[in-house]
């Protein structure tokens, strides 16, 4: 207490001017209708700057709610985008589905190797199986290798192993997808006949020929492509619309009528 009164009583001369300094103010915006004017004007700027910050403030601690709320949303959408061949969105129920859709977020991702993937944070408790696909918003991330109670690993189109049936848009003419192991912005469509019109730019989707994949999920476009002389078929580079080394949220894919339509296949194929 007596370090406090010696304070005050050194730098009394200090408080007294900042004081009278108050007074004096108060008197002079009081006093005088301009400066009253200019006084109350500056006090609204501060306010209103003080409750922006605020705002923005709480907006920013806000962004994780919304995020998920934006990434429930997109799940619904794609559920309904990829059942459009049923009856209509308004008609559209859990029986008569061909595709679920569900939201995870990635927690580890590797791009840099010959064989990459990606883990997530769903699993099978979650519903994830083996061999479900894996999307972002711009376009396609992998197919799910193997799950445990929580998570799930994916096998990442940046993976020598990779091999996915993809087309040339609004035709047709389809391939099958791979990776060189060389560039992870660019992967390789082959297989594409030498007949096939082919312009640099050319956007790359998914084709009817999976059971994995929704047709028409974007992949790329086409960077480059030369003509494999002995084969008669293209080596075309497409330039993935995917970041693969910035991804946060994905959604994973399930054919209900994918072991349907496998069996059927498999035993066709012994006949």
């Amino acid at each position: 207490m007596q370090r406090i009164i010696n304070f005050i009583l050194r730098y009394r001369n200090a408080f007294l001017y900042g004081f009278l300094t108050f007074v004096s103010l108060v008197i002079t915006v009081r006093s005088h209708s301009y400066h009253q004017s200019k006084f109350f004007n500056s006090s609204k700027w501060l306010t209103g700057n003080v409750y922006n910050l605020s705002a923005n403030v709480s907006s920013y601690f806000g962004l994780r709610e919304e995020n998920t709320r934006l990434v429930q949303e997109n799940e619904r959408l794609r559920k309904m985008l990829f059942n459009s061949n049923v009856d209509g969105p308004e008609s559209i129920d859990t029986l008569s589905l061909n595709y679920e859709v569900m939201s995870a977020n990635l927690i580890k991702n590797s791009f840099a190797s010959p064989r990459n993937y990606i883990t997530i944070d769903k699993g099978e408790k979650h519903g994830v199986t083996q061999d479900m696909g894996v999307i972002t918003t711009k376009g396609i991330l992998g197919i799910v290798e193997n799950t445990s109670n929580n998570f799930a690993t994916v096998q990442s189109v940046l993976n020598t192993k990779s091999n996915i049936n993809a087309k040339i848009k609004n035709t047709n003419y389809f391939g099958s997808l791979v990776w060189n192991s060389e560039d992870y912005t660019v992967v390789q469509l082959v297989d594409i006949p030498r007949l096939v019109p082919l312009v640099v730019g050319d956007t790359i989707v998914t084709g009817a020929m999976s059971s994995i994949f929704p047709e028409n999920i974007p992949i790329g476009v086409i960077k480059k492509y030369d003509l494999n002389t002995s084969r008669s078929f293209y080596n075309i580079d497409v330039e993935l619309f995917n970041d693969m080394a910035n991804i946060k949220n994905v959604y994973l894919i399930m054919n209900k009528n994918k072991e349907e339509i496998e069996a059927l296949e498999a035993t066709t194929a012994n006949e």
